[in-house]
């Protein structure tokens, strides 16, 4: 897993490519975490990601979790197929915020 982050017109968007899985679900936690401290906007691209696990997605679950405690924005934006599975799966698809690009996650809530 691949990790990067950037910023845009006050949010943060962290970009995730590859294989989240139990091995790679720590780091992708912490890095999480670490942003929702200091950010009250997240966006996460899951574009590039080949494959989630229920590790991966409880990392997400708990960072948007935390954001709606501390009255933030957390979005899931650009899904792969394949993680739009799991989030189907799961019935995620109807807890978080979904957006089609980046771009589209940029204007929500703005």
């Amino acid at each position: 897993m691949k990790i990067s982050t950037r910023e845009e017109t006050g949010h943060v968007i962290l970009r995730l490519e590859g294989e989240v899985d139990l091995h790679h679900s720590p780091t992708l936690r912490k890095a999480l975490m670490d942003l929702m401290l200091v950010n009250r906007a997240v966006i996460v691209d899951l574009g590039q990601v080949e494959y989630i696990d229920s590790s991966g997605i409880a990392s997400l679950v708990e960072a948007y979790q935390m954001t709606r405690r501390n009255g933030g924005r957390f979005v899931l934006a650009n899904i792969s197929l394949a993680a739009m599975r799991v989030l189907q799966l799961a019935r995620l698809d109807k807890v978080f915020t979904l957006a089609d690009s980046v771009e589209a996650a940029l204007s929500i809530g703005a």
